[in-house]
């Protein structure tokens, strides 16, 4: 996908650039399927390619977007999560495989989310044992007996922490990141017990009241040693970590070979309540991913001049 030109001219009308771009061939910035990581993807594509740059967008999942960092097939992640992300960024990081550029402002958490509503339902919640107790309300469609625990699209170790904790749960994958809310509102709407895959920032929070469940604590043996933790059998017996990082990585070549564009990405920086305002021009005002990029450009000049590297402009 190409950037419209006549929109580079109004971002960059009052910005000359020196020796940008360094390299002419186009940065690849990876676009995800959830809500705020395909905006910032296109908030940052657009403030590079003002600066000068080439730039293609690299619709990835979340699952294979590793390898394409390692080899330089793509070369830019605005959205790393430290809940499900951690193992794989730090793996390509410490082995001088990908760089880190940089954390957010905004602290993460990503698990297993019900509405508040269901706290009168199922007492005890939100410890994860109440909520195994009251399995059957969650029943529904093919999980019989067993409760229904709506999960994201994406690679998430939830079976396996079903497993180690012996939850009376089954998972049910919905297609794409959308048809969380289609569940949550259809469920909402006539106070059904639901639990389903949740994360902050997300506009969620701001519509619905609601928490998240209780594991058992993190830790990072938590993934690696069975004997550590509830479960001395099994790995994942705990819950994703809380108050978690939310950082940018890029391909190891970004550095050298588009230097602007990669200080500027470790200055891109958002605040929870920066990336749930765009997630709900979304999924909530029906924006597209442009036009959410388009409208926080325009309404934030102040803040995104202040992550132009002052060394690259002339």
């Amino acid at each position: 996908m190409k950037l419209k030109t006549a929109f580079c001219f109004v971002i960059a009308s009052n910005f000359s650039f020196a020796a940008v771009p360094e390299d002419s061939n186009p940065v690849k910035v990876i676009i995800n399927n959830w809500t705020s990581q395909a905006v910032l993807a296109n908030i940052y594509g657009r403030l590079i390619n003002s600066m000068g740059y080439k730039v293609e967008y690299a619709p990835v999942k979340s699952s294979a977007q590793w390898l394409k960092l390692k080899t330089g097939e793509v070369d830019v992640q605005v959205e790393v999560w430290e809940g499900t992300m951690s193992e794989k960024f730090n793996k390509l990081v410490g082995g001088n495989q990908a760089l880190d550029a940089g954390t957010h402002d905004a602290k993460t958490r990503e698990d297993w989310w019900y509405p508040e509503y269901v706290e009168e339902q199922c007492p005890g919640l939100p410890d994860w044992q109440a909520l195994n107790k009251c399995a059957s309300l969650f029943a529904g469609g093919k999980t019989k007996n067993k409760g229904r625990y709506v999960a994201g699209p994406w690679e998430k170790p939830d079976r396996a922490r079903i497993r180690a904790l012996g939850m009376n749960f089954v998972v049910d994958k919905v297609k794409k990141g959308d048809d969380l809310w289609v569940a949550l509102k259809k469920a909402a709407e006539k106070k059904q017990p639901i639990v389903l895959f949740n994360w902050t920032p997300n506009w969620v929070e701001a519509k619905y009241k609601g928490k998240f469940v209780e594991f058992p604590e993190y830790a990072p043996e938590c993934e690696k040693k069975s004997a550590w933790g509830v479960n001395p059998n099994f790995t994942f017996d705990c819950g994703n970590p809380k108050g978690g990082w939310l950082k940018k990585m890029t391909s190891v070549k970004m550095k050298s070979k588009w230097p602007c564009a990669y200080k500027l990405v470790n200055n891109f920086n958002f605040s929870n309540e920066m990336i749930a305002e765009v997630a709900a021009w979304v999924d909530v005002d029906n924006m597209s991913h442009n036009e959410a990029a388009d409208k926080w450009i325009k309404q934030y000049e102040e803040k995104w001049k202040t992550w132009i590297p002052q060394e690259c402009t002339a």
